[in-house]
Formats: C-alpha cells, sequence, structure tokens
C-alpha cells in the first residue's frame, strides 16, 4: 500500500449526515475507510467498462428435477472452460440447488456465460457478481 494523503473534502450538511447514518449502518469505522471503499468499486467498475481482466461468480438456483437441466449446464460450463477456475454445488433442499461458479477473464466473457446459464429452463435465478483480480486497486 502506498503512503496514505489527508485532503479536506467540502459536503453540505445533509449529504454528510447520511453518509454518517450509511457509514454506522455498514459497521465502518470511520469515514475514510467508507470513502475508500467507494472510490475502490468505482475504479472497478472503471475495469469492467474498459474489459480489464476481472474476478468474479456466477451463483446460479435451479430445479434439480428438471430434465437434462443438469447437463445442459455442464455442457455450457465446458465451453467456457478458459474462464472458470472452480464451481461448487450445493443441495439446498430436494429440489432447489446452488451452483456457484467463480470466473476469472474479460467481463465480456463473463457475462457471456452467465447469460448463457440463467437462460437454461429450470434456472430459477443467475446473477453475476463481478469484482477486480486486485490489480490496479
Amino acid at each position: 500500500m502506498g503512503r496514505l494523503v489527508r485532503f479536506g473534502v467540502s459536503l453540505e450538511s445533509d449529504l454528510l449526515s447520511r453518509f454518517d447514518r450509511l457509514i454506522r449502518e455498514r459497521s465502518y469505522t470511520c469515514r475514510s475507510e467508507a470513502l475508500r471503499d467507494l472510490i475502490r468499486q468505482e475504479l472497478v467498475q472503471k475495469q469492467w467498462s474498459e474489459g480489464s481482466e476481472i474476478a468474479g461468480a456466477v451463483t446460479l438456483i435451479y430445479d434439480h428435477h428438471r430434465r437434462e437441466l443438469v447437463n445442459t449446464l455442464m455442457d455450457i460450463q465446458h465451453n467456457f472452460g478458459s474462464i472458470i477456475i472452480s464451481s461448487s454445488h450445493i443441495h439446498l433442499d430436494h429440489n432447489n440447488c446452488l451452483e456457484i461458479i467463480a470466473v476469472k477473464g474479460s467481463p465480456e466473457d463473463a457475462q457471456r456465460l452467465t447469460d448463457s446459464l440463467k437462460s437454461v429452463k429450470g434456472v430459477k435465478h443467475g446473477v453475476l457478481s463481478m469484482s477486480s483480480t486486485g490489480k490496479g486497486l
């Protein structure tokens, strides 16, 4: 980590009060850490939009008993083997499964994988959570 630099920020009192409430709700210990997180989030979003390498997770909820669904999901994952670094299958109950697929690669490929998986009949919910590989933050 680089050296710390202090700087001043001017805000309307109402905005600062709302920010302070948010800080308390999210259990930050200080304004600086909350502000650092906001800045990092913007930098990560910039990486996504520029096509920089990302890391993330595709989360799926699906009906375990849907005929051929598991095979279809597996076939799609094999087609995206270059960006999938891990997967975990969890039985939520008798009918529902949770699949978490860790990815590392381009934002476009990660989104294509997610769209391909969540559009399969029997998938109840699918979402991509993209983050940074940590480089450039």
